[in-house]
C-alpha cells in the first residue's frame, strides 16, 4: 500500500451540508476501491492565490490516504465530473505527519491577532 495526501478545493458559495455531502462521497469512493482514510483535515475557506473560475476563496479539505494506485484513479475520475470542486490534487508521500495542523490556530496567535 501506498501514502497519499490528497487535497480538494470546493467552491466558496456552498453550504455545510454541501461540502459535507462531498467529503462522505469521496470517502465512499476511497474505501469501496481498497482504500484507507487515516486523516481527513477540514482547512476551512480560504483565499485562493487567483481566481479559479471567477472564485477569489474555497474550502479546502485534506485527505491523508493509504491505498493503491486504482484507488487514487478512480478517485480523480469522479473529481474531474464534480461541478462543485475548482481543484484537486494528490501527491504521494512515503510517510504521514500526523501531529502537526498547519492550518489549526493557536492560542499564541489568536492572542497575538488581538493585539494588533
Amino acid at each position: 500500500m501506498n501514502y497519499y495526501e490528497h487535497t480538494l478545493i470546493t467552491r466558496q458559495d456552498i453550504s455545510p451540508s454541501q461540502i459535507k455531502q462531498i467529503e462522505d462521497k469521496y470517502v465512499k469512493i476511497i474505501e469501496k476501491n481498497d482504500g484507507n482514510i487515516i486523516k481527513l483535515e477540514k482547512w476551512g475557506l480560504m483565499h485562493l492565490s487567483y481566481l479559479i473560475k471567477k472564485n477569489k476563496k474555497g474550502n479546502y479539505i485534506h485527505f491523508k490516504i493509504e491505498g493503491k494506485g486504482k484507488t487514487i484513479k478512480e478517485l480523480e475520475k469522479n473529481e474531474k465530473l464534480d461541478k462543485n470542486l475548482l481543484r484537486y490534487l494528490t501527491v504521494k508521500v512515503r510517510k504521514f505527519d500526523l501531529e502537526t495542523d498547519y492550518f489549526k490556530k493557536n492560542d499564541e496567535d489568536k492572542k497575538k491577532a488581538e493585539t494588533i
